[in-house]
């Protein structure tokens, strides 16, 4: 099928087929994930949409495609409008859309292996409203009609040493183990694919960009474990790794599985752990208890090896992207360098640092208006030259064995404008307010958010995304709880070991994009005669950042002062990685104000 249009038209045929008046196409996989493999990636096959974030409803005669505000700009340009509405979350929802555009008595289908029970009971209840239901399907409707589908990941697993680890794979299972027990439970389902790496200290190859494995797990309150993932995928070095302690069987076995809890407490996830989990369970006769994954928060409080780790990475990381800086600043200017070339240069320098092991995202590389997309990816159709006297936004990161990195600069090519040259003012002012903040512990990164925000409002001014997500350890570039946000989350309370975002942005459709990120530690703070413990934030990334776009009179003196703290720290970490022409260009991007 060759056009988006026969994907949609064979979708329709099939669901008429399978008595079905709609259905919901998500974008994630069966284990809720944000990062999917390609066979799960059902949204960008039916529609073109190629963010990491959305889903979409197929009725009869209309069809919707849900967004949130990162990919305002991004579903226009890949979707097709003669054929998709384009819904913007959270100010709808699914549940919301289908109560006002669904038939009367239409039976709506939806994968249980897709969605949570809470959405199940949502979308379930506003259907009602309208004398709908929502039909669990045994079959995905897209799969029936996906004639190419590529079949799952048969990448090998991997053991993620100790060394890296800090912590063995034993030890986290004790301690899951002393969990269960305290809550009168005897076993705990596992669902998430990084916490299962986490868990096990394994990783692996079946998500571009993400070290992990197709596999479900159940750790028990004896703190044995039985691990569900392909035989073909386990090597006898992971059988050594996991242990007599691990039983391992086929993925394929996991929902029968399910079924053989009768009489046992047994613990699930509701944000995690999709609807299906749930109804094989209670089949099976278990009693189950709706907490939060017992490996979420343990994984998100980085214990000391993993932060020396990560300081490693960013600094091996800072360098491979100093090194670039220089390079783009030398060569943009004379033109004939593009995004995709940039990008592909970026790349190479993480290269010839010899440890990186993937990306962890696809680098977004916005010359002028594409720096507007949020989450833009270029490609052969949309990839834009660099262009004198405009911005170019540069978001990247790099999987290593020990930390991943995720950082983004704004580059001024030329002469930037007085209007460019505010706004990116505006924006490092809310980076440097959220770097030097205190709290109290118990403080929610959603508490925090206003402090990115508060320069760019003072102006008119705001960006449509969270200000700060969580960051793992050779594992997601975006991982939970915590959060910097007003909005989808944010009400973590932070704690020391935790790895955040820094990152506020600005962007003028159709002109450029702004966004200053760094990653930062929680760390406890000291504070002579304070009555709380304080904590506050340790920066962790080192790159300089674009001097030239810096209106100095906008500045407090204690936010001067933080920019040449900040880039006489780069200048003694990186510094002494770069050599010659990069590393004078290094001294002077870091010169103070």
């Amino acid at each position: 099928m060759s056009t988006y249009e026969d994907r949609l038209k064979a979708l329709r045929a099939q669901l008429a087929r399978d008595r079905l008046d709609g259905f919901v196409v998500p974008l994630t996989d069966e284990h809720m994930s944000e990062y999917v493999g390609a066979y799960a990636q059902r949204l960008a096959w039916l529609t073109g949409f190629q963010g990491s974030a959305g889903s979409a409803v197929v009725l009869p005669e209309e069809a919707a495609i849900f967004v949130d505000g990162r990919y305002t700009l991004q579903v226009r340009e890949q979707v097709d409008a003669a054929h998709w509405q384009y819904e913007s979350v959270p100010q709808t929802s699914i549940a919301a859309w289908l109560k006002d555009h669904a038939s009367q008595g239409a039976r709506i289908g939806y994968d249980p292996w897709l969605h949570t029970r809470a959405w199940v009971r949502q979308a379930s209840e506003a259907l009602a409203e309208r004398g709908a239901e929502l039909v669990a399907v045994d079959t995905n409707p897209v799969d029936a009609v996906w004639p190419d589908r590529p079949a799952p990941s048969a990448a090998r697993l991997a053991v993620h040493e100790d060394r890296y680890a800090g912590k063995s794979a034993a030890e986290k299972r004790q301690e899951m183990a002393d969990w269960l027990t305290a809550k009168h439970a005897d076993a705990a389902v596992l669902s998430a694919l990084d916490s299962i790496a986490w868990t096990f200290n394994i990783r692996g190859k079946d998500v571009d960009r993400t070290p992990v494995a197709l596999a479900y797990a159940v750790v028990n309150a004896d703190a044995t474990a039985d691990l569900y993932v392909a035989p073909e995928k386990i090597d006898e070095a992971v059988v050594q790794h996991l242990g007599n302690a691990v039983r391992v069987h086929d993925r394929a076995a996991f929902p029968d599985a399910l079924k053989g809890f009768a009489g046992k407490t047994v613990v699930a996830d509701p944000e995690r752990a999709v609807a299906a989990i749930f109804e094989g369970l209670e089949e099976g006769g278990a009693h189950v208890l709706a907490l939060r994954d017992p490996a979420i928060l343990p994984k998100a409080i980085k214990n000391p090896v993993e932060i020396a780790g990560h300081r490693a990475a960013q600094s091996r990381d800072g360098a491979a992207l100093s090194r670039f800086l220089h390079w783009i600043a030398t060569e943009a200017p004379k033109g004939g360098v593009d995004e995709l070339g940039a990008a592909a240069k970026l790349e190479s320098f993480r290269r010839d640092t010899g440890a990186l092991q993937d990306l962890s995202f696809d680098t977004i590389s916005g010359a002028g208006p594409n720096g507007a997309v949020v989450h833009y990816r270029v490609e052969e159709k949309t990839n834009r030259p660099i262009e004198r006297d405009s911005l170019y936004l540069v978001d990247s990161g790099g999987q290593y064995r020990d930390g991943t990195t995720d950082v983004t600069r704004t580059i001024a090519i030329g002469t930037p404008t007085p209007e460019m040259k505010r706004r990116f003012t505006l924006v490092l002012k809310g980076h440097v307010a959220l770097a030097r903040a205190v709290f109290p512990r118990g403080t929610r990164g959603g508490q925090l958010d206003v402090l990115a925000r508060q320069y760019l409002w003072a102006d008119g001014l705001d960006y449509a995304h969270g200000t700060g997500h969580g960051v793992g350890s050779f594992l997601s570039v975006h991982e939970g709880p915590q959060r910097i946000a007003t909005f989808g989350g944010g009400d973590e309370p932070l704690q020391a070991g935790m790895i955040l975002s820094n990152e506020p942005g600005y962007y003028k459709t159709g002109e450029y994009g702004i966004r200053i990120e760094n990653l930062v530690l929680v760390e406890e703070r000291a504070i002579p005669g304070a009555e709380k413990e304080m904590l506050g934030f340790e920066t962790l990334t080192f790159a300089p950042i674009d001097r030239n776009l810096v209106a100095v009179e906008l500045l407090s003196m204690e936010e001067r002062a933080w920019l040449d703290a900040y880039h006489a720290r780069v200048l003694d970490v990186v510094g002494p990685q770069l050599e010659g022409a990069a590393f004078a260009w290094l001294t002077g991007a870091c010169a103070p104000l």
